[in-house]
Order: structure tokens, then C-alpha cells, then sequence
């Protein structure tokens, strides 16, 4: 399991990569958290390389999502999302009230 934050001149782009489950979700959010703290709310996670986004994990996206979306800050957007994944997204009822895009590029232009 990988996070990498590649800082852009739109937005941040944290390219995901193996589990995130209740063990690795705070890595996420570290990742989240540190480029909020440097005033980026425009975040585009890639997640062409996710295996698994458990339960933990998302609570870590619906954090970030409000966070980024307060007072119109910015956005949080998805990239490349795998279809058991995007299922996910469907069960907690996010699928259609998030950004979502075919890959990071289209995602990253949006902003």
C-alpha cells in the first residue's frame, strides 16, 4: 500500500495504491490532512491502483469531501475508479453526489 501526493498548480493529485482498510485508512488521511494544511482543498485521489476501499476508508472520503467542499473551498474528485470499488461508492450512496472521471488527467482539468 502506497500514498503519493503530486502537487499541481490546479490541485493536489494523491495517487492510491493497494488496501485501505481500518489498518491503512489513516495513511489516507495523513496524505488528506497534509495538503489541507497547506490550504489545497481541490484534491483529485487516483485510484487506478486501489484493491480493496473499506468501510474505514470512506468515512476518511466523506471527512475530506465536507472539509474540502465547506464555504466552497474546493473539491474532492475520484480518477480511474475500479469498478469492485466504484460498487463501494454505490452502497454508501456517494456514487452519484462525487466527481468521477476516467483518469487523473480529465480529473485534474476539471479544476
Amino acid at each position: 500500500m502506497a500514498t503519493l501526493t503530486t502537487h499541481l498548480k490546479r490541485c493536489d493529485l494523491i495517487s492510491l495504491e493497494g488496501r485501505y482498510d481500518s489498518g491503512t485508512a489513516p495513511e489516507l488521511e495523513a496524505a488528506i490532512k497534509a495538503s489541507m494544511d497547506q490550504d489545497v482543498y481541490r484534491i483529485v485521489l487516483d485510484m487506478s491502483k486501489v484493491e480493496y476501499f473499506g468501510s474505514a476508508a470512506i468515512r476518511v472520503f466523506v471527512v475530506a469531501y465536507k472539509t474540502c467542499r465547506r464555504w466552497n473551498r474546493g473539491d474532492v474528485r475520484l480518477a480511474a475508479v475500479p469498478e469492485r470499488i466504484q460498487h463501494v461508492f454505490e452502497l454508501a450512496g456517494l456514487w452519484d453526489i462525487v466527481g468521477t472521471f476516467a483518469d487523473a488527467t480529465l480529473a485534474v482539468g476539471s479544476f
